[in-house]
């Protein structure tokens, strides 16, 4: 589904610069799909919606009003300075018309910042935070996802309804963890639930022993964990498929309810999670 958003939002560039193409930066419409092609979010996106993007404009017919289109492509590495350097060189340098895709909310900001100072298109799929459409809104931007916002709502409300109204977060330590954090601590609160504590983790951290423990010690009903699905490797002998740490993709947060059935911070326990709804985003 994800790589088909892909394809579609390029045929959408395509057709939207139209009005323009005949004024295009070098007689060609340019379109750079800047993602994690190395990292936590490689499977979510990566080459795969590199290739997606070139099919559609395959599909499209290669041209807009006679204007070719070309896609460009690069590896942000999930670092915003070299995201930006990148959108830097392909807007000034390199004649791109737009940057899309802008996996992890951090570099999507980052981009979005100089589209706007640009005043170039950048269409973000692989971003969550709602700041993109909030306090950083550009009028060159278009945020074509899910937000951190409708995350925070669907999932926490229906987990506090549930009873879990003690709550525990345990954050990626970027953008989209902190956007995530807030959103779903404020709702929790005016459902009447209460936010024990936090804490949060490096991006690419393999080990969340002292994180748990944390967690374990506050008492919480709900550990919540706004972080990429790929990162977590709790330990266990066993895990129910819809519990894999990888989930359906490879990008989302995880949200443990019952406090009985978490992971144990050591050794080789089960991870048996009764209810575990796992949020698409980044």
């Amino acid at each position: 589904m994800r790589k088909s958003l892909i394809a579609s939002l390029a045929l959408l560039l395509a057709t939207s610069t139209a009005a323009f193409a005949a004024g295009a930066s070098d007689n060609v419409v340019k379109i750079g799909i800047l993602n994690d092609q190395s990292g936590v979010y490689a499977d979510f996106g990566g080459k795969s919606s590199v290739e997606a993007a070139k099919m559609a404009v395959e599909d499209f017919g290669g041209k807009v009003l006679g204007v070719p289109i070309e896609i460009v492509d690069a590896d942000h590495q999930n670092k915003p300075d070299i995201a930006s350097n990148i959108a830097r060189q392909w807007y000034d340098q390199d004649k791109v018309d737009a940057i899309m895709e802008l996996t992890t909310s951090s570099v999507a900001l980052a981009v979005q910042a100089i589209a706007k100072e640009k005043k170039k298109i950048d269409i973000v799929t692989g971003a969550a935070t709602t700041d993109l459409t909030g306090k950083q809104c550009s009028p060159y931007g278009f945020h074509w996802a899910y937000d951190t916002h409708a995350l925070a709502v669907g999932t926490g409300g229906a987990l506090v309804k549930q009873g879990g109204d003690t709550w525990f977060f345990l954050t990626a330590d970027y953008a989209f963890g902190y956007s995530l954090e807030q959103q779903t601590s404020d709702f929790v609160k005016s459902s009447g639930g209460k936010v024990l504590g936090s804490v949060r983790h490096p991006l690419s951290t393999n080990d969340f022993s002292s994180f748990l423990l944390q967690a374990q010690s506050s008492g919480a009903k709900v550990m919540a964990l706004p972080m990429p699905v790929s990162i977590p490797r709790m330990p266990s002998s066993r895990r129910r498929n819809s519990a894999s740490p990888r989930g359906p993709a490879s990008g989302g947060a995880a949200l443990y309810a019952r406090r009985s059935s978490w992971p144990r911070p050591a050794g080789g326990s089960r991870l048996d999670v009764d209810r575990r709804l796992l949020l698409e985003s980044r």
